[in-house]
């Protein structure tokens, strides 16, 4: 693996601010990359602004809700101002709402499942492809989740289908959109090194136990695993992948 893949680079991550999203934005940072880290607060948006620095790397934070279509317009117009471009997007900000069967989901939740999960990914799918159609092309990568797409399980109900909607998305927008030079993947994570994989109440420790029984791997993914994959989809290495949707789960869905 180079370790400059990304040199010259400019990347917007969304949700990143924690989590999956932190880890993704400091690894284009490690690889040479110009990073945006996007999110609705400022201060754990600096924190990663802060790691990635202190790596070596070069990033900027902008706040902005994906629920807000000009939320989203702004700061792609922020990322192209502040470094010139936009090259690779990782539409990874999400939220979960669980612990209700179908018939039992209260709407606002079911609401706001589709107003960041769903609605968000394509507000910032459509600023960014605007950008980068007109600009000689570009990558992007949506980050959905093994539930939904690819395995259901009782009591996840609209997260489930706001995820699934995130996978049909990115194949249907993929196909739209590579005649215009922009390749649109997703990576579904199963449990992972992020504490929305944690069940309510539940410790890392306890966490640890469960997977070894459910997982045929036997552990989480680490959120180092899932950022591999991320940036192997906007790299020059999969040029010829397009509406692909990576599973990285241990084995649950297989």
């Amino acid at each position: 693996m180079s370790a400059s893949r990304f040199t010259g680079r400019v990347a917007l991550v969304t949700g990143a601010g924690s989590g999956l999203g932190r880890a993704v934005a400091l690894a284009f940072g490690a690889e040479g990359a110009k990073v945006v880290v996007a999110g609705r607060t400022s201060g754990p948006l600096e924190e990663t602004v802060a790691l990635i620095e202190a790596a070596g790397g070069t990033a900027a934070a902008v706040t902005a809700d994906v629920a807000s279509a000009e939320s989203v317009r702004e700061l792609v117009r922020a990322t192209v101002q502040r470094f010139g471009g936009l090259d690779v997007a990782v539409n990874n900000a999400g939220i979960f709402r669980g612990g209700h069967s179908a018939a039992d989901f209260p709407l606002e939740d079911w609401q706001a499942l589709l107003d960041t999960n769903v609605t968000g990914v394509l507000h910032a799918l459509q600023a960014e492809v605007a950008h980068m159609r007109a600009h000689g092309g570009g990558a992007i990568v949506n980050v959905s989740s093994n539930l939904g797409p690819h395995v259901r399980v009782p009591g996840v109900f609209g997260y489930q289908v706001s995820k699934a909607a995130v996978s049909a998305l990115t194949r249907a927008a993929a196909l739209d959109h590579i005649a215009d030079g922009v390749r649109i993947n997703a990576v579904s994570p199963g449990a992972s090194e992020s504490s929305m994989s944690l069940l309510p109440g539940e410790t890392e420790a306890e966490r640890e136990v469960r997977m070894k029984q459910d997982s045929p791997l036997g552990r989480i993914s680490s959120a180092a695993e899932i950022a591999a994959a991320v940036l192997y989809l906007a790299s020059d290495a999969a040029g010829s992948v397009v509406g692909a949707d990576l599973v990285i789960d241990g084995g649950v869905s297989a």
